[in-house]
């Protein structure tokens, strides 16, 4: 079932339409692109969440709202990733990764310096959570 649900994901992911503008070097791009309740487990949705990385770009360290169970995958480019204080790991297209509910994402960066990167990150979470990512630093 799960399997079922990452692949519509990826192929909603791949009919989302270009966006106008490359990111920029050193910039990230989050867009929503999915968000739906899911019918037999009141109270939970799924929302998917586009990561765009420009070269060099990265994502300020943060958590996630706390019922927020994640699985995030490559689908363009390389990614660095940390999550708590396990080990720095670089995921390329195809790979995936979890966050549990109360991880702390270290680093979310672009592995590379020239090329963009992209991840699609499916969130299981609380419907009533409007808020997915708080940065550590305001």
């Amino acid at each position: 079932m799960f399997r079922a649900i990452l692949l519509g994901a990826l192929v909603a992911v791949s009919v989302v339409p270009a966006m106008a503008a490359d990111v920029a070097r050193g910039e990230a791009r989050v867009t929503t692109i999915f968000d739906h309740p899911l019918p037999s487990v009141p109270g939970k949705s799924l929302r998917g969440v586009l990561v765009e990385y420009g070269p060099g770009g990265s994502s300020p360290s943060h958590t996630h709202a706390a019922s927020a169970f994640i699985t995030a995958t490559v689908i363009e480019g390389a990614v660095r990733s940390r999550i708590n204080d396990g080990p720095e790991k670089v995921f390329r297209v195809g790979e995936s990764f979890v966050e549990m509910p109360g991880d702390h994402h270290g680093v979310s960066a672009n592995a590379s310096d020239v090329e963009p990167s992209k991840l699609l990150a499916v969130f299981v979470v609380d419907t009533a959570d409007r808020v997915l990512t708080t940065p550590d630093r305001p």
